[in-house]
């Protein structure tokens, strides 16, 4: 399976623009900038849709292993913060947080926080990114 995505980029990096698009249609030439993504924000940018992946992601992973569980979710809200730091070997993503609720009828906390951190070690997202990824799981 093979999911494309496109980025068009016009100019310099500080004076220049660019525009994402999904294969889906999902976003359509969606504009970024340097100034939006370091400075004053209002577009998109690449950190935020890799924390839009890594949340959807996860939330469909901790689904999946809830059901191998045999529970079923009510419902699973994830956020995803992408941490952006300056490296020597320049700006780098060095962490996620995923911060989770969840409503899981009959679960208890144990079987809840080992569904959660399967999921967090084995959606596709967290084993492509090379950062430090933390979570904190909450069972409403």
């Amino acid at each position: 399976m093979q999911r494309k995505s496109s980025a068009v980029w016009k100019g310099g990096l500080k004076d220049g623009k660019g525009t994402v698009s999904t294969g889906s249609g999902a976003l359509s030439n969606a504009p970024y900038s340097f100034a939006s993504r370091f400075e004053t924000g209002g577009q998109t940018d690449p950190e935020e849709l890799i924390a839009a992946a890594h949340a959807g992601c996860f939330s469909m992973a901790l689904s999946g292993q809830l059901d191998q569980a045999k529970l079923k979710a009510e419902s699973i809200a994830t956020t995803a913060a992408v941490t952006l730091e300056k490296t020597d070997a320049g700006f780098t993503v060095t962490a996620v947080h995923l911060s989770v609720r969840a409503r899981v009828p009959g679960a208890g906390k144990d079987a809840f926080d080992q569904a959660a951190n399967n999921a967090k070690a084995g959606c596709p997202i967290s084993r492509l990114l090379n950062a430090k990824i933390t979570m904190e799981a909450v069972l409403e």
